[in-house]
């Protein structure tokens, strides 16, 4: 049963700069007219042409964006982890911390780049606080730094985003794996603690109450990405949510369907130790 959408409420005042951190007459337009939610289908992913890790960041540095970390997601691969003050924003709301941190996979290998699609991934995890104005302006950001992109073969229609789940008996966004309880500042001090903190890809703070980690899951378990297909490798590093004195993470029943929409049910049977060695992985350090 899909969840019901909120009536999209147009708020002028609240798109006053264009992406993250310019403004713009289009900008200002775009947020009093309205921008209509796209009926079909939305691609997860844009794709670019290849350029080196650092050309990538300085790109993001000059729309804005700031850099978090770069991260070894899988051979001849590197996830660049960025965010800004609006998907911070959106992310300090009640459960939505998961959308604080955007993605940017460069494959040395097939020689391209792929974009994780703020649209995408904004109404997957905002789910019916999602604000189309919002994700549309990073989204046009991003292809005005990152010119020539073109959508990804992976889709999923638009409307199934906010109350996506693989299949009967799979979990949806909100069913998170729960790692680890205490103070959020013993649950961080663990994660910091646990081999030294080199597990840790990057770690940001939303509110004086949620921090978002990027972390590393075990050199046999990110090898899955070889199955599902190392050209959406950009998921990892997994996020892990330290918020109310809990430790938690999206399900990876979830997490690795909604970055591979085209995954099929041979291929998702083909990886079926993994979302239990995940679990093992990232519950190590709160033991």
């Amino acid at each position: 049963m899909k969840k019901p959408f909120k009536i999209l409420t147009v708020l002028a005042l609240a798109l006053t700069f264009f992406g993250c951190s310019s403004t713009s007459v289009e900008s200002q337009a775009q947020a009093q007219t309205g921008i209509s939610e796209p009926r079909g289908d939305v691609s997860a992913y844009l794709k670019g042409a290849h350029m080196s890790v650092d050309d990538a960041q300085k790109k993001l540095s000059e729309a804005g964006f700031e850099v978090l970390s770069t991260f070894e997601s899988v051979n001849s691969g590197t996830t660049i982890l960025y965010t800004c003050p609006r998907l911070k924003a959106e992310a300090a709301k009640p459960n939505r911390a998961n959308i604080a941190v955007m993605r940017i996979f460069v494959d040395d290998e097939a020689k391209s780049i792929s974009i994780a699609n703020p649209v995408y991934f904004g109404k997957a995890y905002m789910q019916n606080d999602y604000n189309h104005e919002t994700f549309t302006a990073i989204k046009d950001k991003i292809e005005e730094v990152f010119t020539g992109l073109t959508p990804s073969e992976d889709k999923m229609a638009f409307k199934n985003l906010a109350g996506f789940h693989f299949t009967i008996g799979m979990p949806y966004y909100e069913d998170v794996e729960v790692l680890g309880e205490g103070t959020n500042e013993e649950l961080l001090a663990k994660l910091r603690e646990y081999k030294k903190g080199k597990e840790i890809a990057f770690e940001l703070k939303i509110s004086d109450d949620t921090t978002l980690v990027g972390y590393e899951l075990g050199r046999g378990t990110k090898r899955f990405v070889k199955k599902t297909g190392r050209e959406n490798a950009g998921l990892l590093p997994w996020p892990i949510v330290v918020s109310g004195g809990k430790a938690t993470m999206l399900k990876a029943e979830y997490y690795i369907a909604l970055n591979y929409p085209l995954l099929g049910m041979l291929q998702f049977g083909g990886i079926a130790s993994v979302p239990g060695d995940v679990i093992k992985d990232l519950n190590k350090p709160f033991k």
